[in-house]
């Protein structure tokens, strides 16, 4: 299927060396769009670009800083001349370090690449449009882990709820000059950014999901496609889950819950180490 109005378009993906990026990078160059791929890998960015079938160059930069931003757009505008499309998808995991545990340079370097990135993006989009008078289409990668809570990976959660927000915001503001922004939020989508314990984690976890597996890279990619797409022209300010339905379910019911669990396990180490039951001995001695 070709999407209406990418073809001939420039677009720019960061972390285009991931699994969402790298199947961003090729789904457009199969709609005939000229690719700028952006990673702070730059090597990496180049095999991808290469491996488009396309027009596609490769660009290594550091999409949390604003010397980053400005090199990968000074690349696109000399290579194509202009942008048009961004999806705005750089990030890392972090680490799964208890809520206590969790170091503010840890913290930092999350919201550093997962938010400023974007903000930095969504930023240098507007801009390039307004010194050309033109407009276009921005997504940005989100995640499910944005639409809900959980006490792992916790500065990653709160850089993905973030982004919620830049979305809407940067929405709101390019609506009446013709800009729309968008998000896509995957979930139990394996990729490598959570390495390889982490793709094991969630492919068992999807098992319980309405579709009962795990997405694939280039299902995302078709979601991203559509938004920076002309099929999408009404569209904007919107978060659009591609997680097999996951999100919908409520896992605190036995029919319902990718992420069934055995709470004795999960909570285990926590209230070990908080003696979470000594408390409560004490507090119910105090009440009696």
């Amino acid at each position: 299927m070709t999407l209406r109005g990418l073809a001939g378009k420039v677009a720019i993906v960061t972390g285009a060396a991931g699994g969402l990026g790298g199947a961003t990078v090729h789904r457009l160059a199969e709609e005939g769009v000229n690719v700028v791929a952006v990673d702070l890998a730059e090597s990496a960015a180049k095999e991808v670009a290469a491996a488009a079938p396309g027009r596609a160059i490769g660009v290594g930069a550091d999409v949390s800083t604003e010397d980053g931003v400005d090199a990968y757009m000074r690349a696109a505008v000399g290579a194509f001349g202009r942008v048009d499309l961004h999806h705005l998808n750089a990030g890392i995991a972090g680490s799964l370090a208890d809520l206590v545990d969790v170091t503010v340079d840890e913290w930092e370097k999350v919201m550093a690449v997962n938010l400023r990135g974007p903000f930095l993006g969504v930023r240098a989009a507007f801009r390039h449009y307004l010194e050309r008078g033109s407009v276009g289409s921005i997504v940005v990668t989100s995640s499910i882990a944005g639409l809900r809570g959980s006490d792992d990976l916790l500065a990653y959660t709160t850089s993905k709820h973030g982004t919620v927000g830049l979305v809407h915001g940067a929405a709101v503001y390019g609506g009446p000059i013709g800009v729309r922004v968008n998000a896509v939020a995957p979930g139990i989508v394996p990729t490598p950014i959570f390495g390889e314990a982490g793709m094991a984690d969630m492919r068992r976890r999807a098992s319980t999901s309405p579709l009962r597996r795990a997405g694939r890279p280039d299902e995302v990619a078709a979601t991203v496609a559509f938004l920076l797409s002309d099929e999408s022209s009404y569209v904007t300010g919107e978060i659009f889950s591609v997680d097999g339905g996951a999100s919908v379910q409520n896992t605190n019911r036995r029919g319902g819950g990718a992420g069934l669990w055995d709470v004795s396990v999960t909570d285990g180490a926590i209230l070990d180490r908080h003696r979470l039951d000594a408390f409560q001995e004490t507090s119910q001695q105090a009440a009696r």
